[in-house]
């Protein structure tokens, strides 16, 4: 184990990263390893300095960054991704939490939280920017206030298929992995939306992911 929280820098505008680096490097036991801009740098530079965290912005250029979030995670050396980025909408979020990032910050974080949020993920919390939940929040429940103690009126199977949802699977594909057929598949979930009270595929997701990372 390091004594310092070592990161990894990926983002394809360099002044973010001179700018990200010199914030970090005021903050004893935080130290930066190693920057990258764009996807095959990112994971080259994961396996050669092994960082604590990864701060990863979804857009490298042409490239989505959530790429190398995946293949970060397929590397199973315990490092986690935290996406950094400006973008707060609906499709981007679910995106990153499928792709299995740990934490979703946004770039106008100051640098005591941002390093905040490195080292609660660094102990294995899960964080979301407070503008993010509230985007997940609108979504979650339009018309009221929402209640974690739901979850708990679903059958494990419902759960599994929701959690399959919320990664952005298909019916058919969550069928192919739970080895059911889409019928079953389509009932279940259908019996999820009315034990949540919710209409849309989307808000469904959104209730599961906010919930996770609360």
């Amino acid at each position: 184990m390091h004594p310092n929280i070592r990161v990894l820098i990926v983002d394809d505008h360099v002044m973010v990263r001179l700018g990200l680096r010199t914030m970090l490097d005021h903050f004893p036991a935080i130290e930066v390893v190693g920057e990258a801009g764009n996807v095959a740098e990112a994971i080259e530079s994961t396996l050669r300095f092994l960082p604590d965290i990864v701060l990863l912005d979804v857009r490298l250029g042409a490239e989505s960054g959530l790429a190398a979030c995946r293949e970060i995670q397929k590397l199973g050396r315990g490092i986690r991704v935290i996406v950094l980025t400006s973008y707060s909408d609906e499709t981007t979020i679910f995106d990153a939490m499928a792709a299995g990032a740990d934490g979703y910050l946004l770039k106008e974080i100051d640098g005591e939280a941002l390093v905040q949020g490195i080292r609660d993920v660094v102990t294995g919390k899960a964080v979301l920017d407070p503008a993010v939940t509230r985007v997940l929040g609108r979504l979650d429940h339009p018309g009221g206030t929402s209640e974690r103690g739901k979850l708990d009126l679903l059958s494990p199977r419902e759960r599994s298929i929701l959690a399959l949802v919320a990664e952005g699977k298909t019916n058919k594909e969550i069928a192919a992995v739970l080895g059911l057929s889409d019928k079953t598949v389509k009932n279940y979930f259908s019996h999820t939306l009315d034990k949540l009270g919710l209409s849309r595929r989307s808000h469904a997701a959104a209730f599961y992911i906010r919930h996770q990372f609360s």
